[in-house]
C-alpha cells in the first residue's frame, strides 16, 4: 500500500513539471484559480465565525 501511495505521488509530481513545462501559462492560469478558491474559502469561514459571534 505505500509502494502504491509513493508511486502514486511520484506520478503526480511528474504531470505537474510537465504540465509546467510544456503550458506555463495554463499552469499559471490554474495556480491562481487554486489560490482563488482557497481564498474564497477562508472568507467564507470567516464571515461564517463572525456570524456564530454576534
Amino acid at each position: 500500500m505505500v509502494q502504491t501511495k509513493k508511486i502514486a505521488l511520484y506520478m503526480v509530481v511528474v504531470f505537474v513539471l510537465y504540465t509546467i513545462i510544456t503550458s506555463p501559462d495554463r499552469a499559471a492560469d490554474l495556480v491562481q484559480i487554486g489560490f482563488e478558491g482557497v481564498s474564497s474559502a477562508a472568507q467564507g469561514v470567516g464571515e461564517f465565525m463572525s456570524q456564530l459571534i454576534q
